[in-house]
Order: C-alpha cells, then structure tokens, then sequence
C-alpha cells in the first residue's frame, strides 16, 4: 500500500550542538549528525519517497526536526505555532514550500501552541496529545480546522513524554507501538498495543512509510517484534538526534 509520495526534511544547522535537550546524553556531533541525516534520506527514498531537502537554518538550532512546524493530511497543511520559544520563528518560509504540494493551508494562531510531534494520523482520525509544547487551544484550533475538511481529532492528557509520538506510533494495519505513559492511557484502552520495552522505549518512534517500517538502529527486541508481524523494515542510526530528544519521525514532513 503506497500512502505516502513526498517527504520534506531540513539538513542540521552547526548550532544543533546548541538544541533544546532534557536527554544529558552530551551534545550531538555535527559531522556525525551530517552523516545519519543522509542515511535517513536514503531511507526515505528507498520507502519510494520523492525527497525535498532544504537548507540549514543556523539561527535554529532545532530546525532539523521539521515535523513540528506543520502537519501535513491528505486534504490540506496546518503550519503550526511551535511551543518552544526559541522554536517560534522556524515556521517562517514554510508556506512557499508547502504551496508545491498543496493548494489548501490552514496554520495554528498564539495563544494556541502546537508541536507536529504530538500529532499522530490515524485514518481520517488524529490524536493530539496536550504536552509541554501543545497546549488544549492550539490542539481545540486543530480540531476544527480538521473538521471542517471532513476529518476528526481528539486529545490526549500526557504527563511524562516530550510529545506524544515519543511514547506512541501508529504502523498501519491496526497495529501501534506503545510505551511508558500510553500503555495504560485511556485513550489507547482498544487498540493493538505492541509493547515497546522500556529499555528500548526510544525504538517506539518508529516510522511506517509504505508498507515498510525505518526502525532506529540498536533496539532488537522492537525490530523482532515488528519483523514477526511480516513488515519490511530500515534500520538508521539516530543516535546523535536523540541527545536532542528527536527521534525519526521527527526529521521530516511525509504525505
């Protein structure tokens, strides 16, 4: 099943050494960043994506983790309002990129703050999770701006992860990976929860493009579990992006 046809990804400015963190894994080496981002593009392309790269924004440290500035459906774009201060400006010029693929684009408006990175697609249906960068009027705007293009959304109350889809992935076919916090979330009481150990909870950010699933590298237990199910799987080292708490889904915008 082919979903997805574009991705949009942004290269790692030198100032990530300087991105917000709460992971004390120590700074992130740049030439080493550099060399995975590629990896993470290639993987894209192998999953039959047509790859946007654009430029290096200095003045953004986090601006690598271009998921969190829009959320792309299958019926329009939303460009967000990151809620991390410093993040603020990263949405600008993001328009003009997302007018090549779209003719129709909402965007989230202070005081509503929401992060792509607690936004997770569904169906037609979308999770919001109310986290430190998505607060209730920013996830209440994406709602009905949904709504009104024939999709629905609802929130969910979040207490320990960063963004919702640090502890939760949707890989299609009912299937979910699920850690931490969201394993006894009430939101998540029916679905197929696939149980990502805690010792591998970074491996919950998993990304399904096209019947195949990009699995951050060194995390066994999760890659066999997702392997047993019969998915075609990409391993790639993210490992310099989690010392700034960014995981695969993170690095790039797909529809």
């Amino acid at each position: 099943m082919k979903k997805f046809k574009y991705a949009v990804v942004r290269k790692p400015s030198q100032s990530m050494t300087n991105g917000l963190t709460s992971a004390d894994l120590g700074k992130p080496v740049y030439e080493k960043a550099l060399e995975q981002h590629s990896n993470y593009v290639e993987a894209l392309k192998q999953c039959g994506l047509l790859v946007k790269i654009l430029d290096p924004r200095e003045k953004f440290p986090d601006s690598c983790f271009i998921e969190d500035i829009a959320v792309c459906t299958p019926h329009c774009a939303i460009i967000t309002y990151p809620g991390a201060p410093s993040r603020n400006g990263e949405t600008d010029g993001i328009e003009k990129i997302l007018q090549k693929y779209y003719t129709e684009i909402e965007e989230i408006i202070f005081p509503g703050n929401l992060d792509g990175g607690d936004v997770m697609m569904v169906d037609d249906h979308y999770y919001i999770g109310l986290s430190e960068r998505t607060n209730i009027h920013g996830a209440n705007q994406l709602i009905a701006i949904l709504e009104d293009y024939g999709m629905t959304g609802s929130v969910v109350e979040m207490n320990d992860m960063l963004h919702l889809k640090t502890g939760i992935n949707y890989i299609e076919n009912g299937n979910f990976l699920v850690t931490g916090e969201f394993i006894d979330n009430p939101s998540f009481e029916k679905i197929n929860q696939l149980i990502v150990p805690e010792e591998e909870e970074y491996a919950a950010n998993s990304l399904w493009i096209n019947d195949t699933v990009i699995v951050p590298e060194g995390y066994p237990k999760t890659k066999k579990m997702i392997e047993d199910l019969g998915y075609s799987i990409i391993e790639v080292d993210t490992s310099e992006f989690r010392k700034l708490d960014g995981g695969l889904s993170c690095l790039s915008l797909r529809f």
